[in-house]
């Protein structure tokens, strides 16, 4: 007998419909899987058979051929174990191809076919459903076709809850399953409860800015930062707080709205990091790769494209901490996505987009021993020492960072004084102010930037900051003066205008005025590199 069960397959971060077709015909006892099956989806067979038989059915003891249609497309990953397994069980005539249906009070009211739900799920041996990777965007395009309910993993079952407008049957084991449909033991949907996402939001942080010691400005500067969401750069000795500076950022960065959590918790889910005790990106990304990272770990890629740790950091931080001492290929390779927001990785097969709108922050000393701007220990290192250490950083790349701040020493004066400093949680409010004044901003003027979704000024494009960052004569004055005895490029100067309208936001200030952005230009690069 022939059955068919959909399910879905996940490329890049999307997801496209595939029929999983199952013929129990004559011959010798064999299973065979085709459709471009991936080694993983080809051990499902060993999986399958196991978890059948220890869910108390018969696996028949036919030919079974699985087709995984469409034959053109790739499949990967455990998630095809669960439809396998129905698909066998509905040709065998074990269970019944009518399933039931549930009304709003989780009351059986009707019976419909299986062409509107899909199955998604990974079987262990004993037929329990294990945490399946991709299962959000795997609802989310479920609900775009119109699909009505999805049978999966109930450890996943929070995580899809995320998405409206779909049934969420959530199956423990398979010999639970097999009693749902036939009608012995109903498995009730899952409601969705919104206090199961916003007690999980966690606003206390290892670091905050109370305990860092002087560095005003620096701070100062990462309050520009987080309200607008642009590149630091953090330059100083060691031991002078800069590592302690980029780990207090989360602290006064805003909460993830919840389109911003929806787009969070969807590439951690195809990456198969997201943690299964809590299955929602709550708080602001921050990633901290080490500097022996390789080019497809930071941009992603891979034989089957994987997320890199800038999508990782999507809405969040990258934090390249010993910023010099990555490779320079590698470093070259955020350029573009610094630009654009995006990364495209291009295999032979085709390319795949995935988002990477992060806030890069970097921390480096200024040559090998780290003492060449300290005035108190003096540097060892030589010229050529220096000035090959300075190149691995290109200039291209330093001219995409807005904010580049020294890191001095601190005195001891300031490190004895037992008084802490402003709290993270007051600066947090000062910043949630500004990124409101900017999301209403762009809300108001979404119709006429083309319908692109803007949430913070960094992401301004250059017809949008001649709509949004209009100066008067006393600034262009104090910006044609800078660009001449600086040498500033094009995208210095765009970059100068989105930081001053940011610092303006942050003082609730309408027009950009000339002091905001003489405080833009204190955070250029000196002309002189050290």
């Amino acid at each position: 007998m022939l059955a068919k069960v959909n399910s879905m397959a996940v490329v890049g971060l999307d997801s496209y419909p595939v029929e999983v077709e199952v013929d129990i015909g004559q011959g010798l006892p064999a299973l065979n899987i085709v459709g471009l099956p991936d080694k993983a989806v080809e051990e499902s067979k060993e999986r399958v058979r196991s978890a059948i038989k220890n869910s108390g059915a018969q696996f028949p003891i036919n030919r079974i051929t699985i087709n995984l249609a469409p034959a053109d497309l790739k499949k990967e990953g455990p998630a095809y174990d669960l439809p396998i397994a129905v698909g066998i069980l509905f040709a065998d005539k074990q269970i019944n191809l009518e399933l039931p249906a549930f009304d709003k009070k989780n009351q059986v009211n009707k019976c419909h076919s299986d062409d509107k739900s899909i199955f998604v799920g990974e079987l262990a041996l004993n037929g329990k459903l294990r945490h399946t990777k991709g299962i959000l965007p795997i609802v989310m395009s479920a609900v775009s076709k119109g699909i009505e309910r999805i049978y999966l993993p109930e450890i996943n079952a929070q995580e899809a809850s995320l998405i409206e407008n779909i049934e969420i049957i959530p199956v423990k084991t398979l010999k639970d399953l097999i009693f749902h449909f036939r009608q012995e033991k109903i498995i009730k949907s899952y409601q969705r409860n919104d206090s199961d996402f916003t007690d999980q939001i966690n606003d206390d942080f290892e670091y905050d800015f109370a305990y860092i010691k002087g560095q005003e400005q620096a701070k100062r500067a990462l309050e520009i930062a987080a309200a607008g969401a642009h590149n630091v750069l953090l330059s100083g000795p060691p031991g002078s707080g800069k590592t302690m500076l980029a780990k207090s950022l989360p602290s006064i960065l805003p909460n993830l709205t919840k389109d911003e959590i929806l787009e969070a918790t969807k590439i951690y889910s195809i990456a198969g990091v997201l943690p299964t005790e809590t299955p929602l990106i709550l708080s602001r990304p921050f990633r901290s790769p080490h500097h022996t990272a390789s080019h497809i770990a930071l941009v992603g890629g891979g034989a089957w494209p994987k997320p890199g740790e800038i999508s990782l950091a999507h809405r969040g931080v990258l934090f390249l901490d010993e910023f010099a001492e990555f490779p320079r290929s590698v470093l070259e390779s955020l350029r573009q996505p610094l630009e654009d927001g995006i990364v495209t990785v291009s295999r032979a097969q085709g390319s795949l987009t995935f988002p990477a709108k992060f806030m890069l922050i970097a921390a480096q000393n200024p040559c090998p021993c780290g003492y060449l701007t300290d005035p108190v220990k003096q540097c060892i290192c030589t010229p050529s020492q220096i000035l090959r250490y300075q190149k691995k950083v290109s200039g291209p790349l330093l001219d995409r960072i807005d904010l580049h701040i020294e890191v001095p020493r601190i005195k001891y004066e300031k490190l004895a004084k037992e008084e802490i400093a402003e709290v993270s949680k007051k600066v947090r409010e000062r910043v949630n102010k500004a990124r409101d004044v900017q999301r209403k901003r762009f809300k108001l003027d979404i119709d006429n930037i083309k319908k692109r979704h803007l949430n913070t000024n960094s992401e301004m494009r250059a017809q949008d900051i001649k709509r949004f960052c209009e100066i008067d004569r006393d600034g262009k004055d104090i910006l044609k003066q800078a660009v001449n005895q600086l040498n500033l490029s094009a995208r210095a100067y765009h970059r100068i205008l989105k930081l001053a309208r940011t610092i303006a936001d942050l003082e609730s200030s309408e027009n950009i005025l000339p002091a905001h952005i003489a405080e833009a230009l204190q955070y250029r690069p000196k002309e002189k590199r050290y």
